[in-house]
């Protein structure tokens, strides 16, 4: 008699060689880097007036957060503290991101970086950029 013959079986063992490679890896980074490998998630739109940003910030407070402009790029950086552990809750695993984040932004030509505004509510970070108002350059010269 034939001995059965598990077709699965080298699948199982490939699976279980893929999770404990995976666990060492997890194991040999450092909280410290797990801390600082995050970017936010960014929305960007337009209409005829202004450009708006909307910036994914769960778990990031108001105070936490920096948005300047210098040379034409805006800049928006911060950081998300890390929540402390509880043991006792039962935590196996944090997949949150903690640590200090940035996103860069080049404005467009018409963009009036002084005019810029930024509202943080519910986790998203709101900017709006207003275009700058086209003005006619047409000037009328009077003939003498």
């Amino acid at each position: 008699m034939l001995p059965m013959i598990d077709p699965f079986k080298e699948l199982r063992e490939i699976e279980k060689r893929i999770s404990s490679m995976l666990d060492l890896e997890r194991a040999a980074v450092p909280a410290t880097a797990k801390e600082t490998v995050w970017a936010p998630a960014v929305n960007e739109k337009e209409n005829d007036k202004a450009y708006y940003v909307e910036v994914d910030l769960p778990g990031v407070k108001k105070d936490d957060i920096n948005v300047e402009v210098k040379d034409n790029i805006l800049t928006i950086s911060g950081e998300r503290k890390f929540k402390k552990e509880e043991k006792d809750e039962g935590y196996i695993r944090t997949e949150s991101f903690f640590g200090k984040f940035e996103r860069r932004f080049t404005l467009p030509s018409d963009a009036d970086a002084q005019k810029i505004e930024a509202k943080a509510e519910d986790g998203v970070l709101y900017i709006t950029i207003p275009k700058i108002e086209e003005k006619e350059n047409t000037k009328k010269i009077e003939i003498k």
